[in-house]
């Protein structure tokens, strides 16, 4: 049976608070820049090939959201002005203002972004594939930011199904707001494996085969293509957190399982 270690450590990350009005703010983390190896080792359980070749990619410094968009956050930059698209002000299945937002299509989310740039003044989208997972290791190798296996003391996944020897545990069936857990990545970020799937800016493709390994964003021609979705979810079996799991979903999908998190261009000297 896989061991689950679970080491509860305090450090320190370098952060900055985006104001929302008088009663939200949106924690941006400092991800500092660097090299890792996308994708997964063959000898990773439950792989599939669309994680594969591994590959070699420089990511540079960003900041990102410290945890997914949540409803009080998504309900501040849905009253400012349209930048190109409506958006509805309470689109969520699942109820509350500390819970992700979630049955937003990729257009909504990037319409957040856009939204919120104009208002800040800053330049704000959605993470690239290469980001959210370099992100989401936070410079480790294993399926999951804390080791080998999965447990719902740490994620809220469909807990009925085990992942590598692991043990079963609560299948909460819903969100649960994004500070449920209290732990975080090496880089202070939390929420990246399970609770809701979280839209990147890269159009899907099969593999990894002629990848960026810059960290930009993979895109086509075809506005309709499909995006990549990360993290799995409430709803997904434990596999699908992984690090390196991807999927992809129409871009005007909206799914009471899929939401989205923030990243934020770094100035050029911190």
């Amino acid at each position: 049976m896989a061991e689950l270690v679970i080491r509860r450590e305090r450090k320190q990350a370098r952060y900055f608070v985006e104001k929302l009005g008088d009663t939200a703010g949106l924690d941006m983390i400092l991800v500092p820049g660097g090299t890792f190896v996308m994708g997964s080792p063959d000898d990773e359980p439950e792989r599939t090939d669309v994680e594969s070749p591994q590959h070699e990619v420089n990511v540079p410094t960003f900041f990102m959201g410290r945890y997914p968009v949540t409803q009080a956050q998504w309900r501040f930059v849905a009253e400012l002005p349209e930048v190109n698209r409506e958006l509805n002000l309470d689109p969520s299945h699942f109820k509350g203002d500390k819970r992700p937002v979630e049955r937003v299509t990729w257009y909504d989310a990037v319409e957040f972004c856009d939204r919120l740039s104009v208002y800040t003044k800053r330049e704000y989208h959605l993470p690239t594939e290469a980001e959210w997972e370099y992100a989401c290791r936070a410079g480790i190798t294993t399926p999951f930011h804390f080791g080998e296996t999965i447990s719902s003391e740490l994620v809220n996944y469909a807990a009925s199904e085990t992942y590598n020897n692991g043990s079963k545990g609560e299948y909460r069936k819903e969100t649960t707001p994004v500070d449920h857990f209290g732990i975080a990545n090496a880089f202070g970020l939390c929420d990246m494996h399970g609770n809701v799937w979280e839209w990147c800016l890269d159009h899907w493709h099969d593999n990894y085969e002629g990848a960026p390994i810059d960290g930009s964003a993979w895109l086509t021609d075809n506005e309709d293509a499909s995006r990549v979705i990360r993290g799995g979810s409430w709803y997904d079996f434990p596999w699908a957190c992984r690090s390196a799991y991807r999927y992809s979903g129409s871009p005007v999908s909206q799914h009471y399982f899929i939401g989205f998190r923030v990243v934020c261009v770094a100035p050029r000297t911190l």
